[in-house]
């Protein structure tokens, strides 16, 4: 098989832009215990020029929630990564694709570490999002001081969980405060015991007792250290309520104050370190939260959010960087065809459950209608098939904009069957919601994608060939390589909020060795080193079309180069044709 030189050096060092090779996608201890392992794999024979880009999860930062996306800051975490991997993945001529988490931060970074500490006083105290100062004149407070935006601002609100999208943290001095909590939040009390408060000046042993009891008690219903009932020893609140309070310990994701010229000066010096660290590509989290505007929507608004993209544009350009923005939204609204106009890549969230679509219905007319939509327009993608989140399908939906119905990829109709497959298969629901904490929508199934395919060995082949021949850049998430299942008993680990760890099951080197063995997996690593190597990939791509929805024809050519990919949906069965060296037609062996 004829290959390009160099493969794993696919972005130019003066003009950033996607690599045409594949990316690996993986946790740093997604293989193994740490990210030396997984690159101890990688070393190995199977996966020699297989990826030329690593798409590293950032609990390759120092962080401490949602899987790495909570950063405390950017630093790498010792625990999981050292400098040697870095020298490691340079020897292997693999890049790096990484995230800088746009919209939030940790309670527990050191910026917002200081201004609890220091209250007003401290440097960082524009750096978050104050709820009651961002609303202030435009709501009434409730019961326990925090302000309720007015109705017309309320239904302008897209959240992400029920409720107000707020956290409330005490400070140091006893003061209390409301910051914009877009994402997860977790406050963790720890239990009292009488002997924590029996050395406090007029406390008996009989009311330390009756105070932790009434504590925990609290604790148990999650009572805030200030609002504990502590009954007839109301009288050594001010006593016992310290004691209380380092008790009670914050995790959560506070949203960035973008207004805060502190905030890019983070956003780029954080850019910096990341080159530094061997990055090519910067996937932006959770971006489109980032612009927030009273009396418009907190998701996507205009043109906030576009000014703020341009300028995080602009910084990365100094370092050759390409900032990826990541974001879900239905095909209806058309924001892809925006992001793409800007100039932006764009992830391919429609393909997943276009894929799935194909290959349980048998039919191929929506995906070719999506492929020829990619080339027409000139889409930069990435596409895959799982990943750390779950398999999207609101995005496939139409929208009804201005009163007019856009439609879909996919119809409604179509969707929900989509969804009963996979749910039926054992995947979970993740819902959005809106105003006053009322479901609004389903976002993502959880659900690895071999299970959604019914683990069916020859859907999971023909899925993976024809992401590799799709327009784009294609991204492999570690578990689809190793043909993962549904993780049941780390979800019953995980708590209610562990729905996507079913997707995210870590792989010992023992059990990564066993499966290497396994023909879905050596077919799928011979596919991607096709991808991965072959020139006519860096070429042009096209649909030939085949007349019967269930058959499907992709073919990619650059100069005397030319592959094509025939599949046939009714059967699962798919061969590849190439040119070789010498200009002679061949087909990709697999077992």
């Amino acid at each position: 098989m004829p290959v390009k030189e160099n493969a794993g050096t696919n972005i130019s060092k003066e003009k950033p832009g996607l690599p045409h090779g594949v990316i690996f996608n993986a946790y740093p201890d997604s293989i193994g215990s740490r990210l030396e392992d997984c690159l101890g794999i990688l070393k190995q024979t199977p996966f020699k020029d297989a990826f030329s880009t690593f798409y590293i999860l950032p609990t390759f930062f120092n962080s401490d929630l949602d899987r790495g996306f909570s950063i405390i800051d950017y630093n790498l975490n010792k625990e999981l990564v050292s400098s040697a991997d870095l020298e490691v993945l340079r020897d292997l001529n693999i890049s790096l694709k990484l995230d800088l988490v746009l919209n939030h931060l940790s309670v527990n970074s050191p910026q917002f570490k200081d201004f609890q500490k220091n209250g007003e006083s401290s440097s960082y105290r524009d750096f978050f999002i104050d709820w009651n100062k961002f609303w202030q004149g435009k709501g009434t407070a409730g019961p326990d001081g925090c302000i309720i935006p007015e109705d017309k601002y309320l239904q302008k609100l897209f959240t992400r969980k029920p409720g107000l999208p707020v956290m409330r943290i005490d400070f140091e001095d006893g003061n209390t405060g409301f910051f914009w909590n877009t994402f997860y939040q977790e406050i963790i009390f720890e239990q009292v015991f009488a002997e924590d408060f029996s050395t406090l000046p007029g406390i008996t042993p009989e009311r330390a007792a009756e105070i932790a009891a009434s504590v925990n008690n609290a604790f148990h219903d999650k009572t805030m250290p200030d609002q504990v009932n502590l009954g007839s020893n109301e009288k050594y609140r001010e006593l016992v309520l310290p004691i209380i309070r380092e008790k009670r310990h914050y995790l959560g994701q506070l949203d960035l104050n973008a207004r805060s010229t502190q905030v890019w000066e983070f956003y780029s010096e954080t850019l910096k370190k990341l080159k530094a660290y061997g990055a090519k590509i910067i996937r932006l989290d959770a971006f489109a939260y980032l612009h927030k505007e009273a009396g418009c929507s907190n998701f996507f608004n205009r043109p906030g959010t576009w000014n703020y993209l341009e300028r995080l544009r602009k910084i990365a350009k100094r370092d050759y960087l390409l900032v990826f923005p990541e974001i879900h939204a239905e095909y209806g609204t058309g924001i892809h065809k925006e992001v793409a106009q800007k100039g932006y890549p764009i992830y391919d969230f429609f393909f997943p459950g276009l894929i799935i679509h194909a290959l349980e219905y048998k039919t191929s007319a929506p995906l070719v209608r999506w492929i020829k939509e990619i080339i027409s327009n000139g889409y930069k993608t990435i596409n895959m098939l799982g990943c750390h989140d779950g398999i999207p399908v609101l995005d496939l939906k139409g929208k009804k904009l201005e009163g007019v119905e856009q439609p879909g990829l996919l119809s409604d109709k179509q969707v929900e069957s989509l969804v009963e497959v996979i749910i039926a298969r054992g995947g979970l629901v993740k819902n959005l919601y809106g105003p006053g904490g009322h479901k609004v929508s389903y976002y993502q199934i959880n659900a690895t994608f071999f299970s959604a395919l019914g683990e069916s060995e020859e859907k999971m082949l023909l899925a993976r060939a024809i992401q590799l021949f799709m327009p784009g850049t294609p991204q492999v998430w570690y578990l689809d390589l190793f043909a993962g299942k549904n993780d049941y008993e780390v979800l019953e680990k995980s708590g209610p909020a562990g729905h996507k760890e079913i997707n995210r099951t870590n792989l010992s080197l023992q059990e990564v060795k066993k499966r290497l063995e396994l023909p879905i997996v050596k077919n799928q690593l011979e596919l991607i080193r096709f991808r991965n190597n072959y020139p006519a990939f860096e070429g042009n791509c096209e649909i030939i079309e085949e007349g019967n929805p269930f058959r499907l024809k992709i073919s990619w050519n650059m100069d005397n180069y030319r592959t094509t990919l025939s599949a046939n949906l009714a059967n699962n069965v798919f061969k590849i044709e190439y040119n070789d060296n010498q200009g002679q037609s061949r087909l990709l062996q697999l077992i």
